[in-house]
């Protein structure tokens, strides 16, 4: 790269927020007593405390790393959306014990407006929160080794969570807040677009390491990171409270936007004076990047295959309008560190609690639904993943990358064996499907592995009709299988609740959200697997009709909580007619003639009655926390984070990747327990 001006190296990190202690427990289980009842106050009394203890934790240690006040600041912006409709109610109790929020402003403290006050303003903490956490991101950014290609990788990630924190603050979170000028709109705006500049410059500097020369960087991505700069430097300087304030912390800050723009903007038009003819530029497309020769850059690569999970990946775009349902998690999952229990009681386990948590299976029985038909769940053959995958490293790149790795790849050939049992119980077996499939985005970049003297084959069987086998080394194969597995499982699920409960109903329809979820993923993947029937797009566009249909049908039960005039468009009938129709078309109806589909659709075209069913403070907590979803979307926690956390099976440790047992659902006997200190790369 030619240098007329040298480039800063230096990111910028974003201050915190700082705030005053202030006791939440004691107002909020009382306010719950006195307004609901004492059983009320029971049932949700582990949320509040766990709450109480998340923000004693932010405020007062000093002592948590940065990703541990990322995984708090998560945690505790979760709880905050679970008990907001009491600080509602609150607000408008003259005789309810008031909240005072206390926070000072990140750049300029002793400012004469440097503090905001506000009595029961959780929209206020709410505030502060989002803008601890694009500060915290910013500076996990800032502090990542970016020497290494995993460092880079990392850091860009973290400036986009960053940059998404802050825009969530500009659009939603800073709109109804009157407080410090460091929550305006016009600086959440400002620390969004600066975010984004240093994020864009990183993905720049990627991009350089992994082609190995400048000459394959377009001037359009200089010219862009110049305008993202310039865009910067622009809302800061043509606004005097903005100037003044960035001044009053950090003077060096405007200098160092002046050279980076400076620096951009002069790399952009010498680029461009040096460009080829269009005709004899090289034609380069690429949706996935394979693993190349690099060493240096293999971990990098593997953690970024993870974060195409669910960050951007052409197989996931058309996932962007359903997110998945959190409710499911509530109740079944080993990982989700809030729980419904017996009687309808809230658990919230701390935040720096590592999973598995508690789960109580007891909302599972061992009677049928009829309104629920459980998919027939595919079977593969053994295989061990973790010699050919180990010794294709050691090939290809070397024995010292092989070390890199091997954690992730004893957690792999693991979860894979793991997977097939049918002797352990339905959620466990869900939770482990779900970290298979995240391992295995980790690895594809891998496939084909066609320098391996032994590569994987993998071999699965038709879920409807096991005569049929499909037998490829074909990553995408595994994938699809998996995630069909994960569809059905969640039938089961359902299948296996209680629908004549409310919980066993809740927990019926959402298995079968998640179950729909799982398909239509699968209806994305398995473009790239050529494979059985059951894996065809037809089969799962069939497959989540019957679902629908299923969800339609149990909201018609007398003790459904929704009431029929929410769910406009067909009637159930008409939805299992939906499905039947594609069932008895083409090869479809060939290959599941013999099984109890069409018995199954022929049974239930008929329609039901609905009625309501009221709420209670447990269930206003849990739609409040569903809602985190929406206001903390994937775009603010991209994976590669959240292998700096000790809550996923495997983790970043000195640039390696290590199976993390505290955070597996499964116990390694034969492994010893990594360190949880985490070193950023």
């Amino acid at each position: 790269m030619s240098n007329v001006n040298q480039n800063p190296e230096r990111l910028l990190a974003i201050p915190v927020k700082k705030s005053d202690p202030v006791d939440l427990y004691r107002p909020l289980r009382k306010f719950v007593a006195t307004k609901y009842s004492e059983s009320d106050a029971q049932k949700v009394e582990s949320v509040i405390e766990t709450l109480d203890k998340c923000r004693r934790d932010m405020v007062e240690r000093g002592d948590l790393s940065l990703p541990m006040q990322r995984d708090c600041l998560i945690h505790y912006f979760k709880c905050l959306c679970m008990v907001e409709p009491l600080f509602t109610a609150i607000s408008s109790d003259a005789d309810a014990d008031p909240i005072t929020f206390v926070w000072y402003d990140a750049f300029f403290s002793e400012h004469e407006n440097g503090v905001s006050s506000q009595r029961n303003s959780i929209q206020l903490e709410k505030a502060a929160v989002i803008f601890n956490l694009g500060a915290i991101c910013s500076q996990i950014g800032a502090s990542c080794d970016r020497t290494t290609s995993l460092g880079r990788h990392l850091a860009m990630d973290a400036f986009n969570a960053a940059a998404n924190f802050f825009y969530k603050l500009w659009t939603v979170f800073a709109k109804d807040v009157s407080a410090t000028l460091d929550l305006s709109l016009l600086l959440a705006k400002t620390l969004h677009r600066l975010c984004s500049a240093q994020a864009s410059e990183l993905n720049l500097q990627q991009r350089l390491h992994h082609n190995n020369t400048n000459d394959d960087a377009s001037s359009v991505s200089f010219e862009s990171v110049s305008q993202n700069y310039r865009a910067v430097s622009v809302m800061i300087l043509r606004n005097l409270p903005a100037t003044e304030h960035i001044l009053a912390f950090d003077r060096t800050w405007i200098t160092h936007l002046s050279q980076k723009l400076t620096f951009f903007q002069v790399e952009a038009l010498q680029r461009k004076s040096s460009i080829l003819p269009e005709s004899q530029q090289p034609l380069v497309i690429s949706l996935v990047s394979p693993l190349d020769d690099d060493a240096e850059s293999v971990t990098e690569k593997l953690v970024s295959a993870a974060c195409n999970y669910n960050c951007g990946d052409p197989w996931t775009r058309e996932l962007e309008h359903q997110p998945r349902i959190p409710f499911i998690d509530l109740f079944l999952s080993e990982y989700s560190p809030f729980k419904i229990m017996d009687g309808g009681k809230l658990v919230a386990y701390p935040w720096d609690m590592p999973p598995p948590y508690p789960t109580n299976l007891a909302f599972l029985s061992s009677s049928s639904s009829s309104h629920i038909l459980a998919f027939p769940l595919k079977k593969c053959e053994p295989l061990d993943l973790y010699d050919s995958l180990r010794n294709y490293f050691v090939l290809k790149y070397s024995e010292s990358v092989a070390k890199k790795v091997e954690g992730l790849l004893q957690m792999l050939n693991k979860l894979r064996g793991e997977m097939q049992r049918d002797d352990i119980p339905l959620p466990v077996r869900r939770d482990c499907l779900i970290r298979y499939f995240k391992c295995l985005c980790m690895i594809q970049p891998l496939f084909p592995m066609t320098s391996s003297p032994n590569p994987p084959i993998f071999v699965w069987y038709n879920a409807f009709n096991p005569q049929e086998v499909s037998s490829q080394h074909n990553i995408y194969l595994e994938m699809a299988s998996v995630l069909f597995n994960l569809g059905a499982l969640c039938t089961h699920i359902a299948l296996s609740s209680d629908t004549t409960t409310n919980q066993g109903h809740r927990i019926a329809i959402d298995a079968l959200n998640d179950a729909s979820y799982w398909f239509l993923l699968l209806n994305s993947v398995t473009m790239s697997a050529s494979a059985t029937v059951d894996l065809s797009k037809n089969c799962s566009d069939m497959l989540r009709e019957i679902i629908s249909a299923e969800i339609a049908d149990l909201n018609c039960l007398p003790h459904s909580r929704y009431d029929r005039s929410s769910f406009p468009g067909y009637p159930v009938s008409s939805l299992y007619r939906k499905a039947y129709d594609l069932l008895t078309v083409g090869t479809l109806a060939e290959n599941l003639v013999q099984s109890s589909i069409p018995q199954y659709l022929e049974s239930k075209i008929n329609s039901h009655h609905v009625n309501t069913a009221p709420t209670d403070v447990s269930e206003e907590f849990l739609l409040r926390y569903c809602k985190d979803k929406s206001l903390l979307p994937e775009e603010c926690q991209p994976p590669c984070l959240d292998l700096l956390s000790e809550a996923g099976p495997v983790m970043i440790k000195d640039g390696n990747l290590v199976a993390n047992l505290r955070g597996s659902d499964v116990a390694m006997e034969e492994m010893s327990l990594p360190e949880t200190t985490v070193t950023l790369p």
